[in-house]
């Protein structure tokens, strides 16, 4: 089941990001010869009044082919004043930029709605380890307020617990040489406990045993559009700077292709619909911000060439596009392949660890 709700948010994410153009396309005036999910050959297709409707047999994308895609085309006289470069600069954007935008407003309404049920850490003491000093000190529901007069986040509570150490070269196990000071709040009542922290070979740091919990954030509608457009904002930078720094190894390792991004769907729906809606998410923004880069054949190279014809106040010569189109292209089929060496890798190797 999983393989076939993967598919499908694939297909969902294809063909919505069609529809983008699609829809610009006949709202500016327009001509859209076809409207396909997945590319040819052919697999089925009807026709509905000028535009054929179908799917192609080859499950790596979609297209519309609007009228007049190539400038040196010679088209009707009847159809010849709808086809794209005889539009003005400003509607061939909106109609090729409004496939990333589908897709990028997709991935912020998705976690929009996600950021209504994230946690953060919590102050209130979780889970305590067997055979851990926190056992018979620390109780499910201790509120921590502070270690050694240390307050903050977690992080600092961690650090002072972890000043306490082993007397001479720190072997797992051993005690510290000093008790922590651990001031907690129960059923509303305040206690000050001394525990003394033991050294953890397995995390390397000095102890006490317990974990903290997690509380429902409950953010408000503008606090839950900052969430989604925050977290938006990290995934692009991030996306932007590994293909920045494609030329290092490390980064290239980072690379996913459509098996690999297939694969770690299908994982993510085994295990739970959340992480799934999150990654099919994050894979929305990342078609809507890759498909922006300024190369053809990507909506990015389009947009890019009707900017430079504006600006320039004359059509671009469609041979420069071509010799430019290549070099995108290149490029292109360059990602394409180490993604999909990576993806081979991880599929006969260590897996993707989604879980």
């Amino acid at each position: 089941m999983s393989f076939l709700l993967a598919f499908l948010a694939f297909s969902v994410l294809i063909i919505l990001h069609e529809a983008g153009h699609f829809v610009a396309a006949k709202a500016v005036g327009m001509r859209v010869e076809r409207f396909y999910l997945f590319f040819p050959p052919k697999l089925l297709g009807i026709k509905r009044g000028e535009t054929e409707y179908g799917i192609g047999m080859i499950p790596l994308g979609g297209f519309v082919k609007i009228t007049g895609m190539n400038p040196d085309e010679e088209l009707p006289p009847e159809v010849a004043p709808r086809g794209y470069y005889k539009q003005p600069v400003w509607k061939r954007i909106v109609v090729i930029g409004a496939g990333p935008a589908v897709n990028i407003a997709i991935a912020f309404i998705i976690l929009f709605f996600l950021a209504f049920g994230i946690q953060e850490p919590s102050s209130n003491v979780d889970q305590i380890a067997r055979n851990t000093p926190a056992v018979g000190k620390l109780m499910p529901g201790d509120q921590i307020v502070s270690i050694d007069g240390v307050t903050g986040s977690q992080e600092k509570i961690a650090d002072q617990i972890n000043s306490h150490t082993c007397a001479g070269k720190p072997k797992d196990g051993c005690e510290a040489t000093t008790p922590a000071t651990v001031v907690v709040d129960r059923d509303g009542r305040q206690k000050s406990l001394e525990i003394t922290p033991i050294y953890d070979a397995a995390v390397e740091r000095n102890r006490l045993g317990f974990a903290f919990g997690l509380q429902p954030v409950n953010p408000s509608v503008p606090e839950a559009a900052k969430i989604s457009a925050d977290f938006m904002w990290f995934v692009t930078s991030k996306t932007v700077t590994t293909l920045a720094r494609i030329y290092q190894p490390a980064e290239r390792k980072e690379l996913s292709g459509v098996a690999g991004t297939y694969e770690v769907t299908r994982q993510a729906i085994d295990v739970g619909a959340r992480q799934a809606f999150t990654l099919i998410a994050l894979i929305s923004l990342s078609l809507g911000v890759i498909n922006l880069f300024p190369f053809l054949p990507l909506d990015g190279g389009h947009i890019f060439w009707s900017i430079v014809e504006k600006v320039r106040g004359k059509p671009v010569p469609f041979a420069i596009m071509e010799r430019a189109g290549f070099i995108g292209f290149a490029l292109v089929i360059g990602l394409f392949m180490i993604g999909l060496s990576n993806d081979i890798g991880r599929l006969t190797g260590e897996g993707f660890n989604v879980r």
